[in-house]
């Protein structure tokens, strides 16, 4: 419903030349031929720029016209052609572009957005992402590099933004990054993730960012790239990826297995964690803490009034991984 006024605006200059020159052929008319009423006047100077045939006076004599109508009539034909040809291909570079699909709409809507999430890659666990995103209430923007995937999802009324080839940037901020809260890189390739995980801090240095790894050699680099939730593909990290992207200070590599209708998870605490500092006991009160891992060893008892977390510390947690949206916004106020 909104492509029609979008194709207004993206071809009001061409519109407004021709309209000119069928406002100059109905003067010029007018002028010449003292007996044409003005609607005559423009009739003659819409069949004559439309070429369904030249409008004669004077019983089809062109000879008998005066030379400065038909030097005006010259130049506005071929203004006229050349505004319907630059038209012509301004409506098919739209069409191409896709922006006909999304609208100016759209597109008013993601910069209207706040606290999204943006999801990069929806080939296979993008989509996954996406989904639970939905589940759980969380507006979120897919950015992809697939057409087809782009105008699929364009079609079902989701936030999408199509980027073009090696324009991450350009991408990130369609997809409205400075006022998002995290974005997930889940493309199937590393060396995508890893160029929009760049891109990501650069342009948001205070961005979380959470990224999957499909080579788990990768895991460091990923995190020298500047994510802060490292997710190896390994593991069954669909839903682990939508709950990090809630959550505000548990960064580090994520990991998780499952013991019957339960989940251990595990977080390797980086420098940047707000929970550095914070006491074992007091976290227990907000999450199912079962151990910590410190410098290679398994410490169980998380009751210990002398234990807090430090840089490289690994969180086990069992349960409901959801628990930990509370610790996190309680962490702040320990």
């Amino acid at each position: 419903m909104y492509a029609p006024t979008y194709l207004l605006r993206a071809l009001y200059r061409q519109l407004i030349i021709l309209a000119g020159m069928f406002i100059l052929g109905t003067a010029v008319f007018y002028y010449y031929e003292p007996g044409l009423s003005i609607l005559d006047a423009l009739f003659a100077s819409v069949s004559t720029i439309t070429t369904i045939g030249l409008y004669v006076p004077h019983g089809g004599n062109i000879p008998s016209m005066p030379a400065n109508e038909i030097i005006l009539l010259i130049v506005t034909i071929i203004v006229s052609v050349g505004a319907a040809a630059s038209l012509l291909q301004a409506t098919v570079n739209a069409v191409v572009n896709g922006d006909l699909a999304r609208g100016e709409a759209e597109k008013s809507m993601i910069k209207r957005m706040k606290g999204h999430v943006i999801v990069f890659g929806y080939a296979h666990l993008g989509r996954y992402v996406a989904d639970k995103l939905g589940e759980i209430g969380v507006d979120y923007v897919v950015v992809s590099h697939d057409r087809a995937i782009y105008e699929s999802l364009t079609k079902k009324k989701v936030m999408a933004v199509l980027q073009m080839e090696n324009r991450p940037m350009a991408s990130l901020q369609e997809a409205g990054i400075e006022n998002a809260s995290t974005l997930i890189a889940a493309h199937d390739k590393d060396p995508e993730n890893m160029l929009t995980t760049l891109s990501a801090r650069r342009l948001r240095p205070d961005i979380r960012i959470i990224s999957v790894v499909h080579d788990e050699q990768l895991t460091d680099t990923a995190k020298d790239a500047g994510a802060d939730v490292v997710v190896p593909s390994s593991v069954s990290v669909g839903h682990l990826l939508a709950l990090s992207a809630v959550t505000k200070d548990l960064v580090g590599i994520v990991l998780s297995e499952r013991v019957g209708t339960k989940e251990i998870a595990q977080f390797s605490v980086f420098k940047s964690s707000k929970l550095i500092g914070k006491r074992l006991p007091d976290l227990t009160k907000f999450a199912h803490v079962i151990g910590v891992v410190k410098k290679g060893e398994l410490i169980q008892n998380v009751f210990d009034p002398s234990l807090a977390i430090q840089e490289d510390d690994t969180l086990l947690v069992f349960g409901d991984p959801a628990g930990l949206h509370e610790l996190e916004e309680e962490a702040e106020a320990l």
